[in-house]
This record gives C-alpha cells, sequence and structure tokens, in this order.
C-alpha cells in the first residue's frame, strides 16, 4: 500500500466537500463545470458529451455529472475510493489507474477533463507537466482541461504563522528563503504560486481560459462559516462566486482551478 492509499483510506473526502468551507469550493467548481459544458452542449446533444474525471477519489463530480445525463468516465489510483465511487455512482464507467498514464484512453477521446486531485500529489515539475499532457492529450482540441491546485500561501499563513510551525518549517527547511513550500514540506500535499501554474502550463502547451479561486477566504473562516444560518451562507457563496475571478483574491485562496483550452 501507497501512503498516498494509506492516507485516503482514513481520509474523508466526502465528508470534506459536504462541510461548509467544502461546499464552497464544490459549488464554485460546479460552477464553472456547467459554464463551460454549457458551451459544450451548443455542438452536441448532452448524451455526448464526453467527460474525463482524472483522480476521481469518491466521485464527488463524476457522480452528479453522470446523473445530469453526461458521458462520465473516471480513473482513480486508491482502490477504496474507487469501491466507493462504483457503489454510488453506477453510470460512471470507472477504472484504476492514475493521470501519468492514461493509455486506455485514445488521443481526443473526452470534451472535458477535469484533474481536481493528481496535481495535489505530485511533487517534481516533470511529473505535473507529464499529467498535464496526458489530460491534454486525451481532450479533444478545442476541448476543456479544468486542473485543480494547492496554494502555497494558504499553507504558510494557516500551518506555518496561524498554527505557530514558522520557526521548525524554516529551520527544517520546509519553506525556502522566499517562504515558498519545498518538496520537504509535506509528503503527499504539494502547494504552489501562480507563477508555478503558469510554468507548467507553458511546459504543458496549455492556454489559459481563465483561473478561479475555488474556495477563496472559506478555509481561514471555517468556524465562522458553520456558524452561519442558511441564508447566511447562501449570501456568502453568493459573495464568493462574485469575486472568485478577481486577480488580487487568488494566490491566497485555498485552492484555484485553472480552465484550460486544449
Amino acid at each position: 500500500m501507497t501512503e498516498l492509499e494509506a492516507y485516503y483510506n482514513k481520509f474523508n473526502e466526502d465528508k470534506r466537500l459536504d462541510s461548509r468551507h467544502g461546499q464552497v469550493e464544490f459549488v464554485t467548481s460546479m460552477t464553472y463545470i456547467r459554464r463551460y459544458l454549457k458551451r459544450l452542449k451548443e455542438e452536441k446533444p448532452k448524451e455526448q458529451v464526453r467527460i474525463l474525471d482524472i483522480g476521481a477519489g469518491t466521485g464527488r463530480y463524476s457522480i452528479p455529472l453522470s446523473e445530469e445525463g453526461y458521458d462520465v468516465s473516471a480513473v482513480e489510483p486508491v482502490r477504496h475510493n474507487l469501491g466507493r465511487l462504483k457503489k454510488k455512482g453506477p453510470l460512471v464507467k470507472a477504472w484504476q489507474g492514475n493521470a501519468l498514464d492514461l493509455s486506455r484512453f485514445a488521443d481526443e477521446s473526452f470534451d472535458l477533463t477535469l484533474v481536481f486531485g493528481p496535481l495535489y500529489h505530485l511533487h517534481v515539475f516533470e511529473e505535473k507537466v507529464r499529467a498535464l499532457e496526458e489530460a491534454k492529450r486525451v481532450t479533444r482540441k478545442d476541448g476543456f482541461l479544468f486542473a485543480a491546485y494547492i496554494m502555497n500561501e494558504y499553507s504558510v499563513i494557516t500551518y506555518a504563522f496561524k498554527e505557530r510551525h514558522i520557526k521548525e518549517a524554516v529551520s527544517d527547511g520546509l519553506l525556502d528563503a522566499g517562504f515558498h513550500c519545498t518538496e520537504k514540506a509535506n509528503p503527499l500535499y504539494s502547494m504552489v504560486r501562480l507563477e508555478d501554474i503558469s510554468a507548467l502550463n507553458e511546459a504543458a502547451g496549455l492556454q489559459r481560459e481563465m483561473i478561479v479561486a475555488a474556495d477563496g477566504a472559506a478555509n481561514y473562516i471555517r468556524p465562522f462559516l458553520k456558524a452561519l444560518d442558511e441564508e447566511e451562507f447562501d449570501l456568502f457563496l453568493k459573495y464568493h462566486l462574485s469575486v472568485c475571478e478577481r486577480a488580487d483574491l487568488m494566490g491566497a485562496s485555498g485552492h484555484t482551478v485553472d480552465i484550460l483550452r486544449v
């Protein structure tokens, strides 16, 4: 069992995305997925629009999209997650596999491809580029690719300063001189900045349509979000969706979603 498998055998991703801060990320991501699917539906019927979810987890995105009538395939490396996905989402065609090798799929097989987990866990630049290149290869020309990232400043502000690990983070080499998380910072997660994402896109030959702050401030104010009543939380979602494309808020978001044209 790999370290990643051991982690996800214990970690409940569904519970995270069902939390208030997780709902912000999920609602935001689905809002933009549906926006681009609407563009694709102008070209072909919904049932002919093919979606690939790479690193699908337990199907948080692939299952509702399949239930909306899209042709959805999923790849997930962790057997435990894959089993839950298949049990909950019988409409999804799901296989065990990883983002670095999508050889089971032919070139240009899909209209829209989601890479919502792999780039969290790949630390090496060349491996991240490989994952993006594979996703690009299986996505048709003029299709769309959604890539999600964990942002550097969220980790520094919360773990290093809020939780008061900053001195050990510096002394142990978890942060470099510019306060960028190093590969030593977390064995499972890789944190990036906007310039890192741009460098990956350039290396993979991908063109950005837009980038959005998937959760913005939500992860910083978890207890306050939890305390909101339903009307107040609905207003927070509306606020977040109104500002999630703002460049001045992007780098400090917990997660970003980069929307790319193939």
